[in-house]
């Protein structure tokens, strides 16, 4: 993993701009670093080395005389890639996956994109032709930010704001989409995907590359998209093994690595698949060390889980256990390295698990996160499937399920309105948005004149679902999963660490959408192929546990810690001082609300106040 920045310009370059960024972003790959710089092209890289740790894979990395490549991110398919490439010509000498994504590019051009499996963010300069070329990753592991100055004809990128925003471009406040965040929650405007907190930094969304050519603006495009209405009618047995071999494979392939592995361990069905996976590999990078945060005495506390499968899985266990305190001394430097606020305490207990991964010298975890997206494992997932068999079942067929989902825990209250939903998707979507404009207005605390300076309805967005395969997209290429890779990147690399997330190999994504959902939700359960395929290699108590139960840390009880009491009063004082909140909101008592609360408002007033300048 490492981090890139580049400034492409026709004029002359001030190369202190391009150290100032490359500065900042030192955390990201402490093992190496280099630059190129050229007439109108100067590139920065720090590398941390994880395939191919010798210097032959150092960056910016310079291909046939004419390619430049700076690359951050790993490709998983990088050996089978290179002897496709070998067959058409293409020669090699280094040994990891860097040579590969260049060489690619060389052979393929712009659908060298088709050909990845991986995470990356990555830019290529091309001498000969004067033009550059860059892409990020299908689902938005890796980041991408950048600016265009339209008078300079200059782009500048890199992998975080905080390059940026050394290299002088403007730290002004995106205030639509901070009264989206303070008052509903939003990190993001789906009207506006490149949109960030600030008004001049843009995100090169996930599936998309942006290319430039001499002295025209750059283009951005999109490369992928899945499909969410393809659909397979395959026999159940070979739906099993082809989505068990997948799984498998996505597994082994994130094993490739010459440094120590280690997994993520939450005990919830996810992580405790990958932790049983790895250790059934048999890959010798992978250490057999599990690290979690665990939380004694609090009810969610997932302690007794994690020991299971560590044992079962012949794990050595590490547990941090953050604090309300931690918190509270380390919250502006969590900020620094999101560089954007954030929605809950749980990004700080995985902030505190990969710091613990560091502190024991393992350099690359995989993950469990994105099986929830894929396969259905939030509980607002239930209501969807239930409301698409009204379709196809009817209401009296459906209302048998719904009762099998609620005695497990996997579905909340389930009424008249869902049949109405089913039928009347588009009033659906209509009214779910119309609440949360309501719910804005109705916020007593944000102040007047920045209401109706910055309330934009535009910039709200309600997915019309007219069965399950429309909501899993929405969270997995439109708003949702987006948010959650973001802070992941962020925690892993404030650490210098890689996390790797098999569930989002994209091939597996696209296979399990274009399943029938029951494979989804079977037997009051949901992930149920999951829970099918795990049945023989974790305990039964982890692969039938009932209800879901989020990577949560005790938040509510935090709110109520003095330490952060006084935080969220100085970001009230601060919000108030410029003007986005009313002075009424000091007297406010503060609601301790716990991670997956619905109205955390005192828990973002704390955050944004802390964040803002």
């Amino acid at each position: 993993m490492c981090s890139i920045a580049g400034i492409i310009s026709p004029s002359v370059i001030n190369p202190q701009q391009l150290r100032a960024m490359h500065h900042t972003l030192r955390h990201r790959g402490p093992d190496g670093e280099g630059f190129y710089e050229q007439n109108g092209i100067a590139l920065a890289h720090h590398r941390l080395r994880v395939i191919d740790t010798s210097t032959a894979s150092d960056q910016p990395f310079r291909y046939m005389d004419r390619y430049v490549l700076v690359y951050n991110g790993e490709l998983y398919n990088y050996k089978a890639l290179r002897q496709t490439l070998q067959s058409k010509g293409f020669h090699f000498n280094t040994d990891g996956d860097t040579e590969v994504i260049v060489a690619a590019y060389a052979a393929y051009g712009h659908d060298c994109l088709q050909h990845f499996d991986g995470m990356f963010a990555f830019a290529i300069w091309d001498e000969h032709q004067g033009n550059s070329f860059a892409a990020r990753d299908r689902f938005g592991e890796k980041p991408f930010y950048y600016h265009y100055n339209k008078d300079a004809q200059t782009l500048f990128f890199a992998s975080e704001i905080k390059a940026l925003l050394a290299a002088g471009i403007s730290a002004s406040v995106n205030h639509a989409l901070l009264y989206n965040y303070l008052t509903l929650g939003h990190t993001k405007q789906v009207a506006w995907p490149d949109n960030t907190f600030y008004e001049h930094i843009f995100q090169l969304p996930p599936s998309h590359f942006i290319s430039m050519e001499a002295k025209q603006e750059p283009v951005v495009a999109r490369y992928f998209d899945l499909d969410k209405e393809a659909k397979e009618s395959l026999p159940e047995q070979e739906v099993m093994q082809r989505f068990s071999s997948l799984l498998h494979n996505a597994v082994h392939t994130r094993l490739e690595a010459d440094v120590a592995c280690g997994t993520s361990l939450s005990g919830g069905i996810d992580s405790s698949t990958i932790a049983a996976l790895c250790n059934q590999s048999n890959n010798t990078s992978f250490s057999h060390r599990a690290f979690s945060a665990v939380f004694p005495g609090f009810a969610k506390d997932e302690s007794a889980r994690i020991n299971q499968v560590s044992q079962q899985c012949g794990l050595t266990s590490y547990t941090t256990t953050p604090s309300a305190q931690d918190l509270a001394d380390q919250l502006k430097s969590l900020l620094y390295h999101q560089d954007e606020p954030f929605g809950s305490a749980s990004v700080f207990a995985q902030w505190c698990v990969y710091k613990l991964a560091k502190e024991q010298g393992i350099t690359v975890l995989l993950d469990g996160q994105g099986a929830d997206e894929v396969l259905g494992g939030y509980t607002k997932y239930t209501h969807w499937f239930l409301q698409e068999q009204i379709k196809n079942k009817g209401w009296a067929d459906v209302q048998s399920q719904a009762q099998a989902f609620q005695k497990n825990n996997f579905l909340d209250t389930w009424s008249w309105r869902n049949r109405v939903a089913a039928l009347l998707p588009t009033w659906t979507a209509i009214s779910l948005k119309k609440r949360a404009i309501k719910q804005q207005e109705q916020n007593p605390y944000i102040d007047t004149d920045y209401r109706r300076a910055h309330a934009d309805e535009d910039g709200i967005f309600k997915p019309t679902v007219d069965k399950l395969n429309d909501i899993q997209y929405f969270d997995l290429m439109v708003m949702g999963l987006e948010e959650l890779l973001r802070y992941a990147d962020r925690n892993a690399m404030a650490h210098s660490r890689e996390v790797r997330l098999p569930f989002l190999q994209h091939q597996l994504v696209q296979f399990v959408l274009s399943q029938p959902s029951d494979y989804r939700f079977r037997n009051g359960y949901s992930k149920w192929i999951l829970r099918e395929s795990m049945k023989d290699l974790l305990p039964k108590e982890i692969v039938w546990q009932k209800g879901k139960t989020g990577f949560e840390p005790p938040q509510e009880l935090w709110m109520q810690d003095e330490a952060i009491r006084s935080l969220v009063q100085e970001g009230r004082k601060k919000l108030v001082a410029q003007k986005i909140l009313s002075p009424k909101v000091l007297d406010k008592p503060i609601i301790a609300a716990a991670s997956h609360a619905a109205d955390k408002f005192d828990f973002r007033c704390m955050i944004a106040g802390a964040w803002l300048p």
